[in-house]
């Protein structure tokens, strides 16, 4: 899961985004409001966590430009405002959850896999959209993909894998982000389960004599794309 955090304490953003990345998160981060107005529309992030007073811009007004594009990325203020009228303020604009300073790490931590969830379920593709790349083509209803039209059966489990990978195109999806997605916080496998089940992807939709769609990033994870 993507991350930004905008906020200008740098006591708080330098061990809060080390703590986000040791439990698996990538997490860009921004001091000012005007350069976090920036990243967060043109960066697809999976959630938003902002302080409500930035230089520049608040927290507030990047929430409202969020909310003005139609974007639904879910929003975390984390704020020293702790009045009620503060709270309907930051929720009407269009915030998600609200968490006063100084804060519990542990329960920041319980709501971003909250808000983290909310983002995936987003995300999730309806029964009758369809996921295009190159040749590739996903049907998630029917659990079927098509390969330089020639239709492929998927089990449950490769559908959602193969969805993931085709929301995120030509980007490097660590085996954190991979678990999260397609097996959830409650279910996490061994690493070699994971291999294991993109191994029977790859025999379903890059078979040989097809050019491969599906890439190892040694180390790191799995990345989609035509190189």
């Amino acid at each position: 899961m993507k991350i930004l955090l905008v906020d200008d304490e740098v006591e708080l953003t330098e061990p809060l985004s080390r703590l986000l990345a040791r439990e698996g998160y990538e997490v860009d981060v921004a001091t000012d409001g005007h350069r976090g107005s920036r990243m967060a529309a043109e960066d697809g992030y999976d959630l938003l966590i902002l302080d409500w007073m930035l230089p520049g811009l608040s927290g507030l007004e990047i929430c409202r430009q969020v909310r003005s594009r139609q974007d639904t990325t879910p929003i975390l203020f984390l704020t020293a405002k702790d009045t009620l009228d503060d709270r309907v303020d930051g929720l009407d604009a269009g915030a998600d959850d609200y968490l006063i300073k100084p804060f519990e790490l542990r329960e920041l931590l319980a709501r971003v896999r909250a808000l983290g969830r909310r983002s995936l379920q987003r995300e999730t593709p309806s029964a009758s959209s369809r996921l295009v790349f190159s040749d590739l083509e996903l049907d998630p209803g029917n659990q079927l993909a098509y390969r330089q039209g020639q239709s492929v059966e998927l089990s449950e489990k490769e559908t959602t894998l193969l969805a993931y990978l085709l929301r995120h195109p030509n980007q490097v999806l660590t085996h954190e982000q991979i678990y999260q997605a397609v097996w959830g916080e409650q279910d996490i496998p061994s690493r070699n389960v994971l291999a294991a089940q993109m191994r029977l992807l790859r025999r379903k939709i890059d078979p040989k004599g097809v050019p491969p769609l599906i890439h190892t990033v040694y180390g790191k994870g799995y990345r989609l794309g035509s190189v």
